[in-house]
């Protein structure tokens, strides 16, 4: 199938890739818009792991407020240059993740940032209740298995489904945003706040 302009010109909006990566991921997709944005996303992965070990240590701090002032984020994500730390993909993404964490209140980066001992308490919780809905002892594991994967997709900030698209996830943006800018990105950590919340340990 031919690749036309147009056709890579819709794939970079949808991905912000490079041309000639359009090209390829579309030739690569017989010209499947669809297909030619999972070849690039599954790049992205790659291209992550690849950078993971790379120092990131420029960056910025992202304040965003909401609803007047009654919810504040800070969040502070890192790359290794400057230049980088200055551009345009990298400070929208820095952006969206302080609306993403205004929007959904995650508790953790990471899932291995989740303390044993919550996840072992929020299996006891899980494998009471259904104990007392009386579902079968042998299928209790299953169910605890599901109860503690939702936890940590509404917990956990780059497991949680993107706000803008929930068919991506905030890894995936991550991912994304590590491609387009050929750095190592690292969300290092943030703080949310609501107004007249009280901090209990």
């Amino acid at each position: 199938m031919q690749i036309t302009t147009d056709m890579i010109k819709q794939l970079r909006e949808a991905t912000s890739a490079g041309i000639l990566d359009c090209r390829k991921a579309l030739e690569a997709a017989n010209g499947d818009l669809k297909a030619a944005v999972d070849i690039l996303r599954e790049k992205g992965l790659a291209t992550a792991a690849k950078r993971a070990n790379r120092v990131a240590s420029e960056g910025v701090v992202e304040l965003y407020t909401h609803g007047n002032g009654r919810v504040g984020v800070m969040v502070e994500v890192n790359c290794e240059t400057d230049f980088v730390g200055r551009s345009e993909a990298f400070r929208t993404f820095a952006h969206e993740l302080a609306l993403q964490i205004a929007a959904t209140s995650p508790l953790y980066i990471k899932e291995e940032d989740i303390p044993q001992q919550v996840l072992d308490y929020e299996t006891q919780i899980a494998t009471a209740k259904a104990r007392e809905e009386g579902k079968p002892e042998a299928i209790l594991p299953r169910i605890v298995e599901g109860v503690i994967k939702k936890y940590k997709v509404e917990n956990v900030l780059v497991l949680q489904p993107y706000i803008r698209d929930e068919s991506i996830t905030i890894q995936q943006l991550l991912n994304d945003t590590i491609m387009k800018t050929g750095e190592n990105v690292i969300i290092r950590r943030f703080a949310r706040w609501a107004l007249g919340e009280t901090s209990e340990e």
